[in-house]
């Protein structure tokens, strides 16, 4: 008895069958498929008459196991999962990753580069097709290309010396400069800077700008008003304490993100609290952070929109992915006015 064995599964049409049949791009496709936001009517008919005709259907275990596929994934690593800075950051890369019908996977690293660099490990080991980092430090070793497995890679906030990737970050030394001239402007000279610390690409930039601003108006900065390296609330707030004690305190504070600035108002909330409320310093906040409007003392904003940062790092890795995969990086800085607090 002969037995006939049956054939082999037949091999599927893929996005760029669709692609070329619709007579469309990949993108287009993809957009199509998650719901057809900003595809116009008549070609989301064509792109879904090409996935009928082809019997074109997305299996996202299939794509997650097949040697040489992807999962349709996005691997996202953040510094700060308790800040909600980087949750609305996160926000607005899930925005966008949703109109080409792919998902994040969101990592902390702790502003660790130990932990990034096993993340990101993690991350292309899971065959994500790109990639979107906040990095922690100067460490490039683990985000060259080499070792993405060629995954597009974004940075976010933050660049890296040595790492030829596109970018998004702000305008870190402008509106910290803007921030304390309008310090300077308001009568202060005795000007303090509460940051983070100087090996992040940020923590440079802002503390610069700072520091541009005191020379264009014939100020020394003052070691004695700097106070650098504060991760979160609690340090911020120790690092005012200390600089209400200095022998002439500072009438005014710059401080270069939002967890520095909640640790400042907590010292000085405190200090209203026990009844001082003498030469409460004025404050200008890098970030803005809620409630910010509400707080016992008018502070002073940089602003700038962590969703839209988001938005825009997830764009350029999706027209890496899909549109413009050769070339050089890119980078794109976005503006940082001011909001000025109403006294």
């Amino acid at each position: 008895m002969t037995e006939t064995l049956p054939d082999g599964p037949a091999k599927q049409p893929t996005v760029r069958e669709v692609a070329l049949r619709a007579g469309v791009s990949p993108m287009t496709v993809s957009r199509t498929l998650a719901g057809g936001k900003n595809v116009r009517p008549d070609v989301q008919d064509r792109v879904l008459e090409a996935v009928r005709a082809l019997g074109y259907h997305r299996n996202e275990n299939a794509r997650s196991l097949r040697p040489g596929h992807t999962s349709g994934l996005v691997g996202v690593a953040i510094t700060n999962l308790g800040n909600p800075y980087y949750g609305n950051f996160a926000l607005g890369v899930e925005e966008v990753a949703a109109q080409y019908g792919r998902r994040i996977l969101l990592g902390n690293t702790g502003e660790d580069i130990g932990r990034e660099r096993q993340l990101v490990t993690d991350f292309i080991g899971r065959q994500v097709e790109g990639l979107i980092v906040v990095p922690s430090g100067d460490d490039s070793a683990h985000l060259q290309q080499e070792s993405l497995r060629d995954a597009p890679l974004v940075l976010a906030s933050r660049t890296v010396d040595g790492v030829p990737a596109d970018s998004v970050v702000l305008d870190d030394v402008g509106g910290a400069r803007r921030g304390t001239a309008a310090l300077i402007d308001a009568g202060h000279r005795r000007i303090a800077y509460l940051g983070n610390v100087s090996s992040v690409f940020t923590g440079q930039r802002r503390f610069e700008g700072y520091g541009q601003a005191l020379e264009e108006a014939g100020i020394p900065v003052d070691p004695a008003l700097v106070r650098r390296g504060q991760q979160d609330v609690e340090t911020a707030s120790a690092a005012m304490v200390e600089l209400l004690a200095v022998d002439d305190p500072p009438t005014a504070v710059f401080s270069a993100n939002n967890r520095n600035t909640i640790g400042a108002i907590r010292a000085l909330s405190g200090r209203m609290a026990q009844g001082d409320r003498s030469a409460l310093p004025a404050i200008v906040s890098f970030d803005d952070f809620e409630l910010a409007e509400l707080m016992p003392m008018p502070v002073t904003v940089v602003m700038h929109d962590p969703r839209e940062l988001g938005r825009q790092a997830a764009r350029l890795l999706f027209d890496r992915l899909l549109e413009h995969p050769d070339g050089p990086p890119r980078s794109i800085e976005m503006p940082t006015p001011l909001r000025v607090a109403r006294a």
